[in-house]
């Protein structure tokens, strides 16, 4: 029997296949044809470009490539549907206990369990249990668009007014709501089908709350190791307790400051910190004992490293040092002896790009009062200047190192560790959508990073995301394993700055279409942005850290 056309789609895959399917086919059901081509359960998929979770029906001809747990979309969405099954955990287990998802620590994200008594460590074990049973229980994640009015009343009846301040302000007039089993919630993105498919994870008792642990795209099989990182979660604690003091702890309560009109005095106020903070940091270092001569300063892209340095000098020469800059580009090896990446391209990033041995030999020259002449090198050359700069550093002087591996002793292993004072400097968010729905360090850097790209490097959106992988890739090798190296930690984050990058970054993502491989990426983005309202720069001090990526810094 030959099947009506005009009742078929046409797929086609990545490899020239092409299928002919029923119309109203999910993607569920069409991926269990290629399950066995897949080391890792398949859990959504790009039609058009376009990230679908497995539920989504088939209704005109597409494009298909499945997605599984080695891509970073399908981490997302694996780690989402685990946090739902956590809150239904405790909601199950403990009624009047809340679940705030928090920040990112040691492979894992922390969470706080809030009640009238702090989480003990057997309750944690118990909530671990009843996870496994609704992961064994294999319930379905149910998803329906309500209308706003609708999806308030779901939302109040669930406890979640946390949600509603922050849908209130978006454009769209009905909201998504996932059910599972008893209980309905909303999380920003995709849910698996069911409970089933969160078969990977662990919670560890970390008062006050506990940190669930889940598996990376590199080894979806495999739970990483937990490491204490004290310093990095101490940083993030006490930006949320400032957060929470102020009234700035979600989206929604941003939101309500933009419309009331007293946005200008939260600016204020969240540059005041920074300045507070820069200043501490200067205070630390003039007044250590051993006389710091090093100054090494280090964080991932777009963490505002550049401004940083530019502040803490100004501070530095309020204490009566003479702070001097030196780069580390400077040192990079001949183009021919830089290492290469697993794909054959230089890897700039990696220690050995630099000449080691001569920056360590410089530095101790300097430090014992001698004269050295620093090079320069010619990027178009790609190798070293025969001729540079002559230094030499008197008693009130210091040396300011920015660049990615500062934190690594192997960069200054000849250097007494008394001399030198290192600094981590990241934007460490500390402001949640709503309770349930965290806002990834990484996201605010890389929508820093867009904006600065196309602003003052001559870079697409569609160029910025396609080279982010690597830059992250590079992070997670050269500059994370060595957080907790620094001396203090500096959090670049502003509780404003989304709203303002906002009105730079849509523009540039709405470029990007469904031809793009990068269009996935961009459509997550600029539906993160829309729950915030935009924020006028102009209130903004020119000494900023967000300057340097929106423009008019005193610095450049």
């Amino acid at each position: 029997m030959v099947k009506d056309n005009n009742n078929m789609v046409r797929v086609s895959f990545p490899g020239g296949e092409v299928k002919l399917v029923p119309k109203g086919t999910s993607l569920l059901e069409l991926s269990k044809d290629y399950e066995d081509k897949y080391k890792y359960p398949i859990v959504a998929a790009k039609v058009n470009n376009d990230v679908k979770e497995l539920t989504w029906k088939l209704s005109e001809d597409c494009r298909i490539e499945f997605i599984d747990l080695t891509d970073e979309d399908g981490m997302r969405i694996y780690r989402r549907s685990l946090y739902f099954i956590l809150v239904k955990a405790v909601k199950d287990l403990f009624p009047c206990r809340k679940v705030v998802i928090g920040h990112s620590i040691s492979k894992g994200i922390f969470c706080e369990i809030r009640g009238d008594e702090e989480l003990t460590a057997d309750e944690v074990q118990s909530i671990g249990g009843r996870m496994k049973e609704l992961v064994d229980a294999r319930i379905p994640f149910v998803k329906r668009e309500l209308p706003l009015d609708e999806a308030e009343e779901v939302l109040i009846r669930s406890g979640r007014t946390d949600r509603l301040s922050a849908v209130e302000h978006r454009m769209k007039p009905y909201v998504t709501v996932y059910s599972c089993g008893d209980m309905d919630d909303y999380f920003y993105g995709y849910m698996v089908p069911d409970t089933g498919y969160i078969k990977n994870f662990a919670l560890i008792h970390y008062p006050p709350g506990l940190i669930v642990m889940f598996p990376e795209k590199t080894n979806p099989a495999v739970l990483p190791a937990f490491q204490e990182q004290k310093k990095l979660f101490s940083i993030f604690r006490e930006y949320r307790q400032w957060g929470r003091i102020l009234g700035v702890e979600n989206v929604g309560q941003l939101n309500s400051i933009v419309k009331s009109g007293q946005i200008c005095e939260l600016i204020r106020i969240s540059e005041a910190l920074h300045e507070k903070k820069i200043a501490q940091i200067a205070d630390m270092i003039a007044q250590d004992k051993d006389k710091k001569k090093l100054v090494l300063i280090s964080g991932p892209s777009s963490s505002g490293k550049t401004t940083f340095a530019h502040r803490l000098s100004i501070q530095l020469r309020v204490n009566g040092l003479k702070p001097v800059t030196i780069s580390l580009d400077d040192y990079f090896v001949d183009r021919e002896r830089t290492p290469r990446d697993e794909k054959g391209d230089y890897d700039y990033e990696a220690l050995e790009a630099i000449d080691v041995e001569l920056f360590n030999r410089h530095i101790n020259e300097l430090i014992n009062g001698m004269e050295v002449e620093i090079p320069i090198f010619n990027f178009l050359e790609g190798r070293r200047e025969p001729v540079g700069r002559k230094l030499r550093i008197a008693d009130d002087q210091i040396l300011i190192i920015e660049g990615i591996h500062g934190l690594n002793e192997r960069l200054t292993q000849s250097i007494p560790k008394k001399s030198k004072f290192k600094i981590y400097v990241s934007a460490l968010t500390s402001m949640n959508i709503d309770d349930h729905n965290r806002i990834p360090t990484t996201d605010t850097r890389f929508i820093r990073r867009i904006v600065r790209d196309f602003q003052f490097r001559g870079s697409s959106a569609i160029n910025t995301i396609r080279r982010w992988p690597s830059v992250r890739r590079g992070e997670e090798k050269n500059i994370f394993p060595f957080q907790e190296e620094a001396d203090v930690m500096f959090n670049s984050f502003l509780i404003f700055e989304l709203g303002v990058l906002k009105t730079l970054a849509e523009p540039l993502l709405s470029e990007i279409d469904n031809s793009c491989p990068e269009y996935s990426e961009a459509k997550r983005l600029t539906e993160f942005l829309s729950y915030f309202l935009p924020i006028e720069s102009r209130e903004i001090p020119l000494n900023s850290i967000i300057r340097e990526f929106i423009g008019g810094s005193v610095f450049y």
